[in-house]
């Protein structure tokens, strides 16, 4: 299993302690996606920003719903890996 992650270019000058939003999943559970293709939309510090499939493969698992936060680093999803 990989999680699935906002990079952490994206947290770059963003205060300690601040969360992101899960805006809304763009594939659900059990959808096969591509590595690099977008999986969520997400709100950090006003601007909304794509969560990409860090490989291809199946979304196993959703960890935070639309409309939930989570931190830094944390995972929102978690991906079975192709092959």
């Amino acid at each position: 299993m990989t999680a699935i992650t906002l990079g952490e270019a994206a947290w770059q000058d963003v205060e300690e302690g601040t969360e992101a939003l899960v805006d809304r999943w763009l594939v659900g559970e059990g959808t096969a996606v591509r590595a690099g293709q977008p999986v969520a939309s997400v709100v950090l510090v006003k601007t909304t920003l794509e969560v990409t499939a860090p490989a291809d493969g199946v979304i196993e698992r959703i960890l935070v719903a639309a409309g939930e936060t989570f931190a830094r680093g944390a995972p929102i999803g978690m991906l079975r890996e192709a092959g």
